[in-house]
């Protein structure tokens, strides 16, 4: 077997492969979508909130189901059929998302002090304003901060003169420690809990080997996926081989 039929096979098997997880994704995320009451059956005793967080993943499932059959499609088929045509638009549309991809890695890396900055300027006044008043909210941030064990976005001062403090004379209890029975200031300052912005970014600090290994490794399929799929284009070009 000559290195052109070799690479030419291992294009198949590989872009079959991500064509029928594409596919399987892009099924569930229908599924997710448009029959939720039998998905939610499913989960049992979980809590209806909670499953319906999983609904709202189904869009997300069919975006990326979607992008994955037809880059699996014309991967497979350019490479089976030795289409050329389809074989440089494989190639481009990886190109595209490794570009965006690192794109995206040297922004988050030059601004994220920015970022941060920005986001605890937005996340703050949200706080101050919808928190105990808008619902949605006031569940995201209580989930936030029970699982978290935190209090605001840098700490119990984001609730200085909140709407919530200005109706209810009192702080969130998140903000206390467990023993105090009354969260005031005074209470909330001796409890001295951590604000949850640092919190997030803690985690997202100690999983960042995790996440940078496998963005290398995605980069790395990309990559290969990108040479093999010219090789066998300018294969191609030099047999005189076009479909």
């Amino acid at each position: 077997m000559g290195c052109f039929t070799f690479l030419k096979v291992m294009m198949i098997l590989f872009n079959l492969a991500i064509f029928l997880g594409g596919g399987t994704l892009l099924g569930v995320g229908i599924w997710v979508s448009v029959d939720s009451n039998s998905f939610l059956k499913i989960f049992g005793s979980i809590s209806t909130s909670t499953a319906l967080q999983f609904v709202n993943v189904g869009y997300f499932l069919i975006a990326i189901g979607a992008i994955l059959v037809l880059l699996g499609f014309l991967g497979c088929c350019g490479a089976q059929k030795e289409s050329k045509c389809l074989l440089i638009i494989f190639f481009c549309i990886i190109l595209i998302i490794f570009i965006a991809e690192v794109a995206g890695a040297v922004v988050a890396l030059v601004y994220s002090s920015v970022a941060e900055s920005f986001l605890q300027s937005v996340l703050t006044p949200v706080l101050q304003k919808d928190y105990g008043k808008n619902q949605e909210v006031t569940k995201v941030w209580n989930t936030t901060m029970s699982d978290l064990k935190c209090c605001g976005v840098t700490g119990y001062e984001n609730f200085h003169n909140s709407t919530f403090v200005r109706d209810n004379n009192v702080y969130p209890s998140y903000c206390c420690n467990t023993t105090t029975a009354f969260c005031n200031e005074n209470n909330a300052k001796t409890s001295n809990i951590e604000g949850c912005f640092g919190q997030i970014l803690n985690l997202i600090k100690k999983n960042a080997a995790i996440v940078g290994g496998v963005a290398a490794g995605i980069c790395a399929l990309e990559l290969a996926a990108m040479v093999v799929s010219m090789y066998l284009y300018c294969h191609l070009d030099k047999g005189g081989s076009i479909h």
